[in-house]
């Protein structure tokens, strides 16, 4: 995989407006081992730096249920080793990125799961938690980056 820091280049979201704003701020970056044990491990690692940054309950809540479930896609359906996780964080704004090495077949894409199913609704929960999220390929092309934004207010 890419560096960190080329891996998880932030990208202007189509139609969304706040780039300058998320650009002039600090990324987090840290991996993890590609495995359902470190899903909690990368969430806590998350909260504690939205505390740091002085994020309330509210949306370090959101923001780790939304990591959850994207760090949770690149395990089950990337086939990679390890995961990195991103954040930038703003006064109005933060956005996460998890960037896997892209050995997967599909692109994620929400989809809609039968009543008796126990997964297949992550992406949904992202769809209604972010204000943007999408997918694009890292950097060296090996691996990709999904990323959503979330608001702070």
């Amino acid at each position: 995989m890419a560096s960190s820091h080329d891996a998880l280049g932030l990208e202007r979201p189509a139609g969304f407006t706040a780039q300058r704003q998320l650009s002039a701020s600090r990324m987090d970056v840290f991996h993890l081992p590609a495995l359902g044990a470190c899903v909690a491990e990368a969430r806590r690692r998350l909260r504690t730096l939205l505390a740091e940054r002085g994020v309330d309950d509210d949306v370090r809540d959101d923001a780790g249920l939304v990591l959850s479930e994207l760090f949770t896609n690149a395990i089950r359906y990337s086939d990679s080793e390890r995961i990195a996780c991103a954040l930038r964080v703003t006064s109005s704004l933060l956005r996460l990125e998890v960037a896997d090495e892209g050995r997967g077949l599909t692109q994620p894409q929400p989809r809609e799961a039968g009543v008796d199913e126990e997964s297949g609704r992550g992406l949904l929960l992202v769809n209604a938690l972010a204000a943007a999220w999408g997918v694009h390929p890292c950097a060296d092309g090996r691996g990709r980056v999904v990323w959503a934004v979330l608001r702070r207010d």
